[in-house]
Protein backbone atom coordinates (compact mmCIF):
# COMPACT_ATOMS: atom_id res chain seq x y z
CA UNK A 1 0.00 0.00 0.00
CA UNK A 2 1.25 3.70 -0.44
CA UNK A 3 0.46 4.77 2.66
CA UNK A 4 2.23 2.18 4.05
CA UNK A 5 5.10 2.42 2.36
CA UNK A 6 5.18 6.07 2.57
CA UNK A 7 5.33 5.79 6.55
CA UNK A 8 8.60 3.47 5.96
CA UNK A 9 10.52 6.46 4.23
CA UNK A 10 9.84 8.32 7.24
CA UNK A 11 10.44 5.93 9.63
CA UNK A 12 13.98 5.81 7.52
CA UNK A 13 14.11 9.55 7.92
CA UNK A 14 13.53 9.71 11.55
CA UNK A 15 16.50 6.68 11.92
CA UNK A 16 18.39 8.29 10.37
CA UNK A 17 18.29 11.68 11.87
CA UNK A 18 18.02 9.31 15.67
CA UNK A 19 21.69 7.83 13.86
CA UNK A 20 23.88 10.56 14.50
CA UNK A 21 22.63 11.78 18.10
CA UNK A 22 25.04 9.16 19.48
CA UNK A 23 28.21 10.87 18.17
CA UNK A 24 26.24 14.38 18.94
CA UNK A 25 25.47 13.25 22.38
CA UNK A 26 29.50 12.09 22.79
CA UNK A 27 30.88 15.67 21.16
CA UNK A 28 28.33 17.41 23.85
CA UNK A 29 29.43 15.31 26.82
CA UNK A 30 32.51 14.38 26.13
CA UNK A 31 34.15 11.91 27.70
CA UNK A 32 35.67 10.79 31.29
CA UNK A 33 39.18 12.17 30.12
CA UNK A 34 37.99 15.62 28.61
CA UNK A 35 34.14 16.31 30.16
CA UNK A 36 32.26 18.97 28.54
CA UNK A 37 28.69 19.38 29.30
CA UNK A 38 27.58 17.19 31.71
CA UNK A 39 24.92 14.65 30.81
CA UNK A 40 22.13 16.37 33.40
CA UNK A 41 22.84 19.63 31.48
CA UNK A 42 22.22 17.89 27.79
CA UNK A 43 19.23 16.51 28.73
CA UNK A 44 17.25 19.24 29.96
CA UNK A 45 19.60 21.47 27.46
CA UNK A 46 17.74 19.96 24.62
CA UNK A 47 14.19 19.28 25.84
CA UNK A 48 14.21 23.02 27.05
CA UNK A 49 15.31 23.46 23.62
CA UNK A 50 12.83 21.22 21.80
CA UNK A 51 10.19 23.07 24.02
CA UNK A 52 11.03 26.23 22.86
CA UNK A 53 10.54 25.68 19.47
CA UNK A 54 7.29 23.36 19.96
CA UNK A 55 5.55 26.36 21.67
CA UNK A 56 6.20 28.16 18.66
CA UNK A 57 4.60 25.43 16.81
CA UNK A 58 1.35 24.57 18.58
CA UNK A 59 0.29 28.21 18.74
CA UNK A 60 1.07 29.28 14.95
CA UNK A 61 -0.95 25.75 14.47
CA UNK A 62 -3.29 26.78 17.16
CA UNK A 63 -3.31 23.28 18.76
CA UNK A 64 -6.09 22.43 21.01
CA UNK A 65 -5.11 21.10 24.47
CA UNK A 66 -4.47 17.54 25.20
CA UNK A 67 -7.37 15.58 26.56
CA UNK A 68 -7.21 13.94 30.01
CA UNK A 69 -7.02 10.63 27.98
CA UNK A 70 -4.10 11.44 25.84
CA UNK A 71 -1.73 13.05 28.81
CA UNK A 72 -0.61 9.76 29.77
CA UNK A 73 0.70 8.48 26.75
CA UNK A 74 2.17 11.72 26.70
CA UNK A 75 3.89 11.36 30.13
CA UNK A 76 5.13 8.29 29.74
CA UNK A 77 6.75 9.02 25.80
CA UNK A 78 8.26 12.26 28.59
CA UNK A 79 9.78 9.95 30.74
CA UNK A 80 11.16 7.90 28.44
CA UNK A 81 11.86 9.93 25.24
CA UNK A 82 12.53 13.61 27.15
CA UNK A 83 13.99 12.27 30.31
CA UNK A 84 15.27 8.60 30.42
CA UNK A 85 16.68 8.02 27.40
CA UNK A 86 19.09 11.45 27.00
CA UNK A 87 20.02 10.83 30.38
CA UNK A 88 21.15 7.11 30.62
CA UNK A 89 23.18 7.68 27.31
CA UNK A 90 24.61 10.76 28.24
CA UNK A 91 26.08 9.19 30.89
CA UNK A 92 27.12 6.29 29.04
CA UNK A 93 28.83 8.03 26.39
CA UNK A 94 31.47 9.05 28.92
CA UNK A 95 32.93 6.12 29.24
CA UNK A 96 32.20 4.24 25.54
CA UNK A 97 32.60 5.08 22.18
CA UNK A 98 29.89 6.28 20.30
CA UNK A 99 30.63 2.55 17.89
CA UNK A 100 30.52 0.63 20.79
CA UNK A 101 27.27 2.16 22.17
CA UNK A 102 25.50 2.11 18.36
CA UNK A 103 25.66 -1.81 18.84
CA UNK A 104 23.42 -2.04 22.21
CA UNK A 105 21.10 0.53 21.16
CA UNK A 106 20.62 -1.99 18.14
CA UNK A 107 18.42 -4.05 20.33
CA UNK A 108 15.87 -0.90 19.74
CA UNK A 109 14.01 -2.33 16.92
CA UNK A 110 13.56 -5.26 18.91
CA UNK A 111 12.50 -3.74 22.12
CA UNK A 112 10.18 -1.19 19.94
CA UNK A 113 8.22 -3.93 18.34
CA UNK A 114 7.99 -6.72 21.89
CA UNK A 115 6.21 -3.07 23.95
CA UNK A 116 4.18 -2.39 21.48
CA UNK A 117 3.29 -6.03 20.68
CA UNK A 118 2.05 -5.57 24.50
CA UNK A 119 1.37 -1.92 24.93
CA UNK A 120 -0.85 -2.29 21.24
CA UNK A 121 -2.14 -5.17 21.81
CA UNK A 122 -0.19 -6.28 18.43
CA UNK A 123 0.69 -9.80 18.09
CA UNK A 124 3.71 -11.36 16.86
CA UNK A 125 4.60 -15.07 16.17
CA UNK A 126 6.95 -17.24 17.92
CA UNK A 127 9.67 -16.44 15.60
CA UNK A 128 10.30 -13.08 16.58
CA UNK A 129 10.22 -13.70 19.65
CA UNK A 130 13.11 -16.44 19.17
CA UNK A 131 14.98 -13.73 16.97
CA UNK A 132 14.81 -11.12 19.88
CA UNK A 133 16.35 -13.21 22.54
CA UNK A 134 19.30 -14.07 19.92
CA UNK A 135 19.63 -10.37 19.56
CA UNK A 136 20.05 -9.80 22.82
CA UNK A 137 21.81 -12.51 23.57
CA UNK A 138 24.30 -11.26 21.23
CA UNK A 139 24.80 -7.82 22.89
CA UNK A 140 25.53 -9.32 25.61
CA UNK A 141 28.07 -11.72 24.36
CA UNK A 142 29.53 -8.01 22.68
CA UNK A 143 29.22 -6.62 25.59
CA UNK A 144 31.54 -9.49 28.08
CA UNK A 145 33.85 -9.59 25.41
CA UNK A 146 34.26 -6.12 25.11
CA UNK A 147 35.30 -5.44 28.93
CA UNK A 148 37.63 -8.38 28.61
CA UNK A 149 39.63 -6.54 26.00
CA UNK A 150 39.81 -3.70 28.17
CA UNK A 151 41.05 -5.57 30.90
CA UNK A 152 37.65 -5.92 33.52
CA UNK A 153 37.28 -9.56 33.05
CA UNK A 154 33.96 -11.10 32.12
CA UNK A 155 31.52 -9.02 32.83
CA UNK A 156 28.94 -6.67 31.84
CA UNK A 157 30.22 -2.76 32.27
CA UNK A 158 28.01 -0.77 34.16
CA UNK A 159 27.94 1.67 31.25
CA UNK A 160 26.54 -1.14 29.25
CA UNK A 161 23.41 -1.16 31.41
CA UNK A 162 23.34 2.14 31.14
CA UNK A 163 22.50 1.86 27.48
CA UNK A 164 20.26 -1.13 28.28
CA UNK A 165 18.05 1.20 30.18
CA UNK A 166 17.84 3.96 27.10
CA UNK A 167 17.01 1.53 24.97
CA UNK A 168 14.13 0.45 26.82
CA UNK A 169 13.05 3.85 27.64
CA UNK A 170 13.59 4.99 24.31
CA UNK A 171 10.99 2.23 23.57
CA UNK A 172 8.52 2.69 26.06
CA UNK A 173 8.86 6.27 24.72
CA UNK A 174 8.22 5.90 21.02
CA UNK A 175 5.64 3.28 21.84
CA UNK A 176 3.27 5.74 23.98
CA UNK A 177 3.69 8.51 21.49
CA UNK A 178 2.79 6.25 19.05
CA UNK A 179 -0.65 5.11 20.67
CA UNK A 180 -1.69 8.87 20.09
CA UNK A 181 0.08 9.85 16.75
CA UNK A 182 -3.82 9.32 14.99
CA UNK A 183 -5.51 11.66 17.18
CA UNK A 184 -3.30 14.32 17.59
CA UNK A 185 -0.86 14.40 14.56
CA UNK A 186 2.71 13.76 14.24
CA UNK A 187 3.88 16.71 14.96
CA UNK A 188 1.70 17.52 17.73
CA UNK A 189 2.43 14.15 20.16
CA UNK A 190 6.51 15.30 20.06
CA UNK A 191 5.07 19.29 20.80
CA UNK A 192 3.63 18.79 23.66
CA UNK A 193 5.77 16.08 25.25
CA UNK A 194 8.19 18.76 24.81
CA UNK A 195 5.67 21.57 26.42
CA UNK A 196 4.61 19.38 29.12
CA UNK A 197 8.62 18.61 29.88
CA UNK A 198 9.52 22.36 30.07
CA UNK A 199 8.58 22.68 33.89
CA UNK A 200 11.46 20.01 34.56
CA UNK A 201 13.70 21.17 31.74
CA UNK A 202 13.94 25.16 32.04
CA UNK A 203 15.01 24.59 35.60
CA UNK A 204 17.17 21.86 35.40
CA UNK A 205 18.69 23.36 32.53
CA UNK A 206 19.47 26.65 34.33
CA UNK A 207 20.63 24.43 37.19
CA UNK A 208 23.08 22.64 35.70
CA UNK A 209 24.73 25.47 33.70
CA UNK A 210 27.90 24.42 33.07
CA UNK A 211 30.38 27.21 35.03
CA UNK A 212 33.41 25.88 32.85
CA UNK A 213 34.95 26.48 29.39
CA UNK A 214 32.79 24.44 27.12
CA UNK A 215 33.95 23.15 23.46
CA UNK A 216 32.57 25.29 20.51
CA UNK A 217 31.78 21.48 19.38
CA UNK A 218 30.12 20.65 22.27
CA UNK A 219 27.55 23.39 22.26
CA UNK A 220 26.80 22.45 18.16
CA UNK A 221 26.23 18.54 19.86
CA UNK A 222 23.74 19.86 21.76
CA UNK A 223 22.33 22.05 19.29
CA UNK A 224 21.37 19.14 17.00
CA UNK A 225 20.25 16.66 19.62
CA UNK A 226 18.05 19.27 20.78
CA UNK A 227 16.49 20.45 17.12
CA UNK A 228 16.76 17.48 15.77
CA UNK A 229 17.10 13.86 17.64
CA UNK A 230 14.49 15.42 20.86
CA UNK A 231 12.21 17.28 17.73
CA UNK A 232 12.35 17.10 14.39
CA UNK A 233 13.27 13.47 14.08
CA UNK A 234 10.06 12.72 16.19
CA UNK A 235 7.87 14.33 12.90
CA UNK A 236 9.14 11.75 10.40
CA UNK A 237 9.49 9.07 13.28
CA UNK A 238 6.14 9.27 14.78
CA UNK A 239 4.00 10.02 11.37
CA UNK A 240 6.09 6.98 10.17
CA UNK A 241 4.75 4.62 12.50
CA UNK A 242 1.28 6.38 12.26
CA UNK A 243 1.59 5.51 8.75
CA UNK A 244 2.63 2.28 8.48
CA UNK A 245 2.25 0.64 12.22
CA UNK A 246 4.29 1.11 14.87
CA UNK A 247 5.80 -3.03 15.00
CA UNK A 248 6.38 -2.86 11.28
CA UNK A 249 7.96 0.77 10.89
CA UNK A 250 10.10 0.22 13.96
CA UNK A 251 11.56 -2.38 12.07
CA UNK A 252 13.67 0.50 9.89
CA UNK A 253 15.56 0.98 13.21
CA UNK A 254 17.87 -2.17 11.53
CA UNK A 255 19.78 0.98 9.52
CA UNK A 256 20.49 2.94 12.97
CA UNK A 257 23.56 0.96 14.63
CA UNK A 258 25.49 1.24 10.93
CA UNK A 259 24.81 4.52 10.27
CA UNK A 260 25.83 5.46 13.80
CA UNK A 261 28.92 3.98 13.53
CA UNK A 262 29.55 5.36 10.09
CA UNK A 263 28.87 9.05 11.28
CA UNK A 264 31.27 8.99 14.31
CA UNK A 265 34.05 8.41 11.86
CA UNK A 266 33.97 11.91 11.07
CA UNK A 267 32.65 13.40 13.91
CA UNK A 268 34.55 11.54 16.44
CA UNK A 269 37.37 9.95 15.03
CA UNK A 270 36.46 6.83 15.93
CA UNK A 271 38.25 3.47 14.17
CA UNK A 272 35.95 1.14 11.93
CA UNK A 273 36.77 -2.10 14.82
CA UNK A 274 35.82 -4.91 12.92
CA UNK A 275 34.18 -6.77 16.02
CA UNK A 276 31.94 -3.55 16.72
CA UNK A 277 30.79 -3.67 12.75
CA UNK A 278 31.17 -7.50 12.76
CA UNK A 279 28.51 -7.63 16.11
CA UNK A 280 26.54 -4.16 14.70
CA UNK A 281 25.49 -6.97 11.32
CA UNK A 282 24.63 -9.95 12.82
CA UNK A 283 22.31 -7.75 15.92
CA UNK A 284 20.97 -6.13 12.52
CA UNK A 285 20.64 -9.31 11.27
CA UNK A 286 18.25 -10.80 13.61
CA UNK A 287 16.48 -7.64 13.70
CA UNK A 288 15.71 -8.09 9.58
CA UNK A 289 14.65 -12.17 10.48
CA UNK A 290 12.55 -11.12 13.28
CA UNK A 291 10.77 -8.63 11.22
CA UNK A 292 9.48 -11.55 8.62
CA UNK A 293 7.76 -12.85 12.35
CA UNK A 294 6.49 -9.11 13.45
CA UNK A 295 2.68 -9.97 12.36
CA UNK A 296 0.98 -12.61 13.08
CA UNK A 297 0.20 -15.88 10.68
CA UNK A 298 -2.80 -15.27 8.53
CA UNK A 299 -5.56 -17.19 9.71
CA UNK A 300 -7.55 -19.29 6.81
CA UNK A 301 -10.98 -20.36 7.36
CA UNK A 302 -12.60 -23.49 5.09
CA UNK A 303 -15.65 -23.04 4.30
CA UNK A 304 -18.08 -26.29 4.96
CA UNK A 305 -20.23 -28.32 2.74
CA UNK A 306 -23.12 -25.90 4.12
CA UNK A 307 -21.56 -22.29 3.60
CA UNK A 308 -20.77 -23.09 -0.15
Amino acid sequence: MPHETLGMWLGVLGVAIFAVTLPMTRLATGTAEAPQLSPWFVTFGRAALAGALSVVFLLATRSALPTPAQRKPLAMALLGNALGYPLLLGFALRHVTSGHAAVITALLPLTTAAIAALVLHQRARLGFWVFAGLGSGLVVVFSLLRAYQQGHGFGLEWADLLLVGAVLSASIGYVYGAQVTHALGAERVICWVCVMALPLSVPGALLTWPNHSVNLSAWLGLVYVGVFSMWAGFFAWYRGMAMGGALRVSQTQLLQPFLSILAAVPLLGEPLEMITLGFALAVMATVFLGKRFSTPAPVFIVASKETV
